[in-house]
């Protein structure tokens, strides 16, 4: 009898570590910046293990901090960052643990004092990413002043719906990953200060610049043009905020 339970035990274990090796092979296959952006972008600026856009010109002392996609590279979303910083706000897009943001939904404090000198703080993210940016603000209300869902939502814990929090959520119409039913659905999770926009023609994987994404639709606009209605109606939204 003690043999076979021990027979069980290792069997289980040895299960347990396939799992694991499976799920560690599964984060690495991840989604990278395309040729476009590359070139779009130029070099991209690292610091440790932060995708970095600085202003050059006038700095509005504004900082954004964007949480990437289940298992997108960072510099995927350097096209985005780019327009921002050329825009005046100091961007970081962090290269998170096992490409998951949900692993490190905290990872926002470590840009926020790298960089004592930006008086405001907003923090957002495209899909998962968005998930754990909103669990970082809503934990941490003194220190960000609003959020960026891109294709994204609050987790149920993460009820901001007796909040001000302002919170900028934008989805697009060809999205089949984050759903408009999904948008629509957690909408009662968002709060009194919410501003909501539909790209038409989007799609999920057009929230980045990494090519087509298992799962979602194809867009009738291309990923530079959905970027630029992204970046375009962040900028207003933080101008008034």
């Amino acid at each position: 009898m003690k043999r076979i339970i021990k027979r069980a035990i290792l069997v289980i274990a040895v299960l347990f570590v396939c799992c694991l090796i499976g799920f560690f092979v599964w984060t690495q296959q991840t989604y990278e910046p395309t040729k476009e952006l590359l070139k779009s972008v130029g070099d991209i600026e690292h610091e440790d293990d932060w995708v970095t856009f600085k202003p050059s010109g006038t700095n509005k002392e504004v900082g954004v901090i964007l949480y990437p996609g289940a298992k997108v590279e960072p510099e995927a979303y350097g096209y985005l960052g780019k327009v921002l910083s050329d825009a005046g706000y100091t961007v970081g897009i962090p290269k998170l643990n096992l490409n998951l943001a949900m692993l490190e939904a905290n990872k926002a404090e470590e840009w926020i004092n790298r960089n004592p000198s930006i008086k405001k703080w907003f923090i957002g993210g495209h899909s998962l990413g968005g998930v754990s940016a909103a669990t970082f603000a809503h934990k941490n209300p003194n220190v960000v002043d609003g959020v960026i869902l891109l294709a994204s939502y609050p987790a149920s814990g993460d009820d901001f719906s007796n909040k001000d929090t302002p919170i900028l959520s934008i989805y697009a119409e060809k999205d089949g990953l984050t759903t408009r039913d999904k948008i629509k659905e957690t909408k009662s999770l968002l709060s009194r200060e919410t501003v909501l926009f539909e790209i038409q023609g989007g799609n999920h994987a057009g929230f980045g610049m990494y090519g087509k994404q298992k799962g979602d639709n194809e867009a009738d606009i291309s990923a530079k043009t959905q970027q630029d209605i992204v970046a375009e109606e962040i900028i207003k939204w933080l101008e008034k905020h």
